[in-house]
């Protein structure tokens, strides 16, 4: 390929309009992580972190407002506008902030910091495997459903085990599950766009749903790999 045709191939990603959508998700993705992080070290910081940990209960309201949040948008997605789909996903990720800070806390911010940049390294590297595929990944939905259901189980099984040695297999097999949904994610990111082209509105909705789920595979990612790489003060 000459190097005029490489300009040629810049030019036309830049005008077309997957690439536009994709780009404006991934953005909002970053944007959820900032606050989420700014949040987090705000928290942490200031040792705010510690008051809000000491209401009681305080732990599960922000496990039940942050499920009723994703449960309300993947509901109520094609129903609200699309104003009202970017209040939710600014308000998960500042209620997000407050666990993050916590984890900042336990695990201290140098180890914070090493598993911030591991993750976002493999994150972009699944993220751009999704892109870049063409194979239709809907029939990995299941595999999805039922890797994260086991996961689940072998963490409520710890519960009552509490052996580090199983913690580690919980966590490396939490990272490989989300590097895998991650890749799922990122390729129907573009799924999305083909479903709904043409009607800008959805668009705009699906670009915020799909940054929220890679976001979410993000923090997941970042929550295991810090397990793995640090131990709590």
């Amino acid at each position: 390929m000459f190097p005029n045709d490489e300009l040629t191939l810049e030019a036309e990603r830049g005008r077309n309009p997957l690439y536009k959508h994709v780009a404006k998700t991934y953005l909002w993705m970053f944007f959820g992580l900032a606050i989420t992080f700014a949040v987090g070290m705000t928290l942490y910081a200031s040792n705010l972190v510690f008051f809000f940990y000491s209401v009681p209960m305080l732990s599960l309201v922000l496990l039940v407002a942050q499920l009723g949040l994703v449960i309300f948008l993947s509901a109520r997605l094609t129903k609200i506008s699309v104003n009202a789909c970017r209040a939710v996903f600014v308000m998960y990720s500042a209620l997000t902030g407050i666990t993050i800070g916590a984890v900042l806390a336990a695990y201290g911010a140098g180890v914070a910091m090493l598993a911030f940049g591991v993750s976002a390294f493999f994150f972009g590297c699944m993220a751009a495997a999704g892109l870049i595929t063409r194979r239709d990944v809907s029939g990995f939905r299941s595999l999805v459903i039922f890797g994260l259901l086991a996961l689940i189980v072998m963490q409520v099984i710890n519960l009552f085990l509490r052996l580090d040695s199983f913690d580690t297999m919980i966590c490396l097999a939490g990272v490989a599950i989300f590097l895998g949904i991650t890749t799922y994610d990122s390729k129907k990111t573009k799924d999305l766009y083909y479903a709904f082209e043409g009607n800008q509105e959805l668009l705009d909705k699906a670009s915020i749903y799909s940054a929220l789920e890679l976001y979410l595979d993000f923090i997941n990612l970042f929550l295991y790999l810090i397990r793995l790489l640090g131990r709590k003060k």
